[in-house]
């Protein structure tokens, strides 16, 4: 792609004829515009430099800001922790779900065993008769690891 150089006009510094009873350094005369003006050095040195025009208004104060709000700190310092304890409670599923499922499947096989069980003493209600067995156990043993000892009643 063939770009055209840009070439830059500079206006001409016109220069103010020297006195001719003394030597002196010419100074040129500049349009206002410019924004170049003749200043003075700490050292004492002339030179041309570049100036800032001066302000004829100050400019506005920038309004204060208010800072920002408790909640959105608060929030900010919260979403990584809440989304890093989301993220293992996930990893920790994923290694904890085959024995999720054998849980569930326990919990299953106990729940027949109910079933039955109760199934059971219904049945065994109905058909069993008025007179029964009544049986009453004392056992006693001394220490830890002592020889226990009891007796069984009938009635």
């Amino acid at each position: 792609m063939h770009h055209e150089r840009a070439i830059h006009h500079p206006e001409p510094i016109t220069w103010l004829p020297t006195p001719a009873h003394h030597p002196a350094i010419p100074v040129p005369v500049l349009p206002e515009q410019a924004g170049i003006a003749l200043v003075s050095l700490p050292d004492g040195t002339r030179t041309l430099a570049y100036t800032h025009p001066t302000p004829t208004e100050p400019a506005p104060a920038p309004a204060p800001t208010a800072g920002i709000p408790g909640w959105a700190k608060t929030t900010a310092l919260l979403a990584p922790t809440i989304g890093g304890g989301i993220g293992a409670a996930g990893y920790g599923i994923s290694y904890a779900a085959p024995g999720l499922i054998a849980m569930t499947e326990a919990l299953w096989a106990v729940v027949a065993l109910i079933a039955v069980g109760g199934a059971a003493l219904l049945l065994g209600r109905t058909r069993r008769a008025s007179a029964s067995t009544h049986i009453t156990q004392h056992i006693t043993a001394t220490g830890l690891f002592g020889r226990a000892s009891g007796s069984t009643g009938h009635r």
